[in-house]
């Protein structure tokens, strides 16, 4: 009796156990299947540039791991703090960086690059996404990996990041043409980011219902992100060591020409590079209130010289430097093209005499440390026209037609103002090289602008006096029908000039234009707290 029970027993548990183990199993062996069709999807290719793209494909492409030459995002994030935030912040940054790198997973460390450089952030200010972060994507992306998106004839083109979108968006769809963007939303309160990322979500990827099939780029280095995985027919793989080894897209293949950029940062950010640039900034400063002291106090032929041996680099190149005044007694008028604020500054050490400047707008303090006369001008054309006019006959000036600067190779379009001030217009080629900060901003403090410029190791000027032009003066150009052509013939003809020695490329573009793309405003503030760059 006792071994009949025993048997019945085990039987019950048998079956009990079966039916507990049963349903387990069969999840289990669905999770399997499951990763057997996402498997199945990838193909690896010997060069993903050989990759052919079906025609009428959705391309959906990771962009740290498909579109972009190195997929390390500390440089990125760096900037964000430095010009969204502060040096402290970014300090900070770079201080909890090895910390970073001792987290086992890539979505810890993003989660505390968000934090750090984010929280505190006002929302509706943050514009480095569209000012700053596109020419440092722009630099990284692959030649080899751009062209076989772009010889594709593809419905749609859709980028996934981890990046948050504020950061990536601006980048990929001003610049690189996609249709549609796939990043991190970060979390806000009261306007401003608390550097917490929103959860992912996988059913929100722009797909096109027109689209024959739907392709993927992705890499074997890292984890497939399942946003792009859930929308996708077919996933081609990169690796590490072949993006690497592409070429860097060159400018002139650029979707969009890089024309504006902001931020003070003229260098790739990554993790050596800021170590030796918080090394530098006190002796940066420093050497910055030494050379402005020399360049105020002292005759600019010994100004120079001492300069000189700061580090400061200034080539000339002239044919006609020393030019006359015309008949009417009224002086000279140097026309440059507006790289810093510092041009005119530049103009007298090479002419070595004073000349007196007019600016659009001046910061209070550049206006008061300015070792020459500086005059602003008023946007008013009769006003400005008769304050340059009296300006002329105490002297010899210098104007920038552009009104504000531009870092690029272009030439922004020239106010035609300048043309009937003076019989004797003396075009000057400027262009500067710097290699650690930007002595130009369109969104952060201007009256820095200088300081920043003179805190680089090695800052270079290179300043070219071209040939007359004949102006057009009233004494000897009375008005007359199509006399604005005239003016306006005269200042193209200046800023061909200017550009054909700068190999400049010249555009219609204004100030205007550049304060609406970096800084969301028309660039004109009230006259009480006007500031220049």
């Amino acid at each position: 009796m006792a071994n009949k029970a025993f048997s019945r027993s085990l039987s019950v548990t048998k079956r009990l156990l079966v039916k507990q183990l049963r349903p387990n199993s069969s999840k289990y062996l669905n999770r399997k299947s499951s990763n057997l069709s996402v498997r199945s999807k990838y193909r690896r290719h010997s060069s993903f540039a050989r990759a052919d793209l079906v025609e009428n494909t959705t391309l959906i492409c990771n962009v740290e791991n498909g579109l972009l030459k190195s997929s390390n995002l500390f440089p990125y994030f760096m900037l964000v703090a430095f010009e969204a935030g502060s040096v402290l912040r970014a300090l900070l940054l770079l201080l909890l960086y090895p910390f970073m790198c001792l987290v086992k997973t890539e979505e810890t460390r993003l989660k505390m690059m968000v934090m750090v450089c984010f929280c505190g952030i006002r929302k509706d200010g943050f514009r480095i996404g569209a000012s700053v972060l596109p020419k440092f994507l722009l630099e990284n992306v692959g030649l080899e990996g751009f062209e076989v998106m772009k010889k594709a004839r593809v419905v749609k083109i859709v980028g996934v990041s981890d990046m948050p979108q504020v950061m990536i968006e601006p980048f990929l769809r001003d610049y690189m043409g996609f249709d549609g963007v796939v990043g991190t939303e970060l979390k806000v309160f009261h306007g401003y980011f608390t550097g917490l990322m929103e959860d992912k979500k996988t059913n929100d990827m722009p797909v096109d219902d027109a689209a024959s099939a739907v392709v993927g780029i992705s890499s074997v280095n890292s984890s497939i992100d399942r946003r792009l995985v859930s929308g996708c027919d077919e996933i081609f793989l990169t690796n590490e060591s072949e993006r690497s080894s592409w070429k860097q897209l060159p400018k002139e293949k650029y979707p969009e020409p890089l024309i504006f950029h902001d931020g003070r940062l003229a260098f790739r950010p990554t993790v050596f590079s800021c170590i030796a640039m918080f090394m530098w900034f006190p002796f940066g400063v420093l050497l910055a209130v030494v050379r402005g002291l020399i360049a105020l106090l002292l005759p600019y032929t010994i100004a120079g010289i001492l300069l000189a041996f700061t580090g400061m680099n200034l080539q000339l190149t002239t044919t006609n430097a020393h030019a006359s005044a015309g008949p009417n007694s009224k002086g000279v008028l140097y026309v440059c093209n507006h790289r810093t604020l510092l041009d005119p500054l530049y103009l007298c050490f090479c002419l070595k005499k004073n000349l007196t400047a007019v600016t659009y707008s001046l910061s209070r303090l550049s206006e008061i440390l300015a070792p020459i006369k500086t005059v602003r001008l008023t946007r008013s054309l009769s006003k400005d026209s008769k304050l340059m006019d009296q300006m002329l006959t105490q002297g010899d000036l210098v104007v920038c037609p552009e009104g504000t600067t531009c870092r690029e190779p272009y030439l922004l379009r020239f106010s035609p103002l300048f043309t009937e001030m003076s019989e004797t217009i003396v075009p000057v080629a400027m262009d500067s090289d710097v290699s650690m900060f930007y002595g130009t901003t369109a969104g952060g403090l201007k009256c820095l602008d200088p300081i920043f410029f003179l805190m680089n190791p090695f800052p270079s000027y290179h300043v070219k006096f071209l040939d007359q032009v004949q102006g057009l003066s009233s004494s000897s150009n009375p008005p007359a029908d199509g006399r604005d052509s005239r003016r306006f013939d005269v200042a193209n003809q200046v800023q061909s000039a200017l550009g054909k020695s700068l190999n400049f490329e010249s555009t219609k573009l204004t100030r205007k234009d550049k304060y609406l793309v970096l800084a969301g405003n028309e660039g004109v503030v009230p006259t009480k707290t006007i500031k220049s760059e």
